[in-house]
């Protein structure tokens, strides 16, 4: 039987993203692989998205990321905006077996109003974040039997409120299509500087990862957006206005002062090739994490590139990287600098092969292939949670 599914991309970016856009990302890497599987999609995205769906559904022309830094009563309305247009498509139309929603908290509220109604389809909502950000709401979630939400690691689920595991159907990692075939790519040639790949946040620890660059006598390259902004001279051209962003007061306070363009270079937002070259020539992908990482995108796209991940062992990391044969973890920050020179004792082809063995796109929507069809038939009992995989790690170190 052909299913239909509404997948919620949300107003944010393009599906998709030039560039940085986590979640655009994983929708785009989900959809091809669940039309292959026979599944329709409804893609509910903004009008600029190229990823091919057996249809789309538009609010915005364009993405809406850059209003996020407005005031909240100019942008509350825009994520609203655009659920209403999913929940009318839910109310006009009686084609849709299920929604895939990965829109933060407005989605989950107002899908969860939506399934009330006779006759509605289920909801399945991802979650992609830090699930302390909303704590009042999830503590109290009370969705229905139709509602169910998946996180993208066990850690992640492992710190939400209980509440919100009630309604949990389970995690599934995150992949990128970079692992497809990562197992027969040729080995790039590698070069001596290490990478941070993501936005440039306080959560992501670049000014670690700068500080152990300069002590530790190794070239650094961070790649990523400081709020809002793509590229130095988008930063530079918005002047003090900037520092309203608390991405942008990070940069200034704690990162810039690192960063004297030999040592450490902060390029911006790459993407595509220049984004793969860059990360498949590193000897090392740095994660100093300062919080507790729920999906690790960049480590999964570092492990297909053939990149050793090194970084403090929180949040999802242990779950996606195999101390001592994909890279190494750290409980401190005076081990991690004295792991980052063994990231040459990893085989790069080691990560390639894990990488296409637990991170294609094929593996994940076959996850949420079977998740969606327990949903429909209305099986979709609470999952149990495993335990904090951080006592997972194998004791094992670096030979030397």
């Amino acid at each position: 039987m052909t299913r239909t599914v509404l997948v919620n991309a949300g107003p944010w970016l393009p599906v998709p993203p030039d560039g940085y856009g986590g979640i655009e990302n994983v929708v785009a890497a989900l959809v091809p692989e669940l039309r292959r599987r026979g599944i329709r999609v409804l893609l509910a995205t903004v009008g600029r998205s190229t990823l091919p769906a057996d249809e789309h559904l538009t609010c915005f022309p364009g993405g809406q990321f850059e209003v996020l830094q407005r005031p909240y009563n100019q942008v509350s309305g825009v994520a609203h905006a655009h659920l209403h247009a999913v929940v009318r498509a839910l109310r006009d139309r009686h084609d849709i077996d299920l929604v895939h929603d990965h829109v933060e908290v407005v989605g989950l509220a107002v899908l969860a109003a939506a399934a009330l109604a006779p006759g509605a389809p289920p909801v399945l909502h991802t979650l992609h974040w830090d699930l302390r950000k909303h704590a009042d709401f999830y503590s109290g979630l009370d969705a229905g039997p139709r509602v169910r939400v998946n996180g993208v690691s066990a850690s992640q689920l492992d710190r939400a409120p209980e509440a919100l595991r009630r309604h949990s159907v389970g995690y599934v990692h995150l992949a990128t299509p970079l692992a497809i075939g990562a197992d027969r790519r040729p080995p790039a040639e590698k070069a001596g500087h290490a990478v941070v790949v993501g936005r440039i946040t306080a959560g992501k620890g670049q000014h670690l990862a700068a500080r152990l660059a300069h002590e530790g006598g190794f070239d650094l390259v961070l790649a990523g957006p400081v709020g809002p902004y793509r590229q130095p001279a988008d930063l530079t051209e918005a002047g003090a206005a900037a520092a309203a962003n608390p991405d942008v007061r990070y940069w200034q306070d704690e990162v810039r002062p690192l960063v004297d363009g030999i040592r450490v270079r902060w390029i911006g937002t790459v993407a595509g090739q220049e984004r793969n070259a860059l990360v498949a020539s590193a000897r090392v992908a740095l994660f100093p994490l300062q919080w507790e990482e729920p999906g690790g995108t960049a480590v999964v796209e570092a492990l297909a590139l053939g990149t050793p991940a090194v970084g403090l062992s929180r949040g999802c990391l242990p779950e996606l990287v195999e101390h001592g044969r994909t890279g190494w973890l750290a409980t401190s920050l005076d081990d991690l600098a004295a792991l980052i020179p063994a990231a040459g004792q990893i085989d790069p082809r080691e990560c390639r092969e894990q990488a296409a063995r637990r991170f294609t796109p094929a593996v994940m929507a076959a996850r949420y292939a079977d998740l969606y069809e327990q949903l429909i038939s209305g099986f979709a009992p609470r999952a149990a949670v495993p335990a904090d995989r951080a006592a997972s790690i194998r004791a094992v170190g670096p030979a030397g």
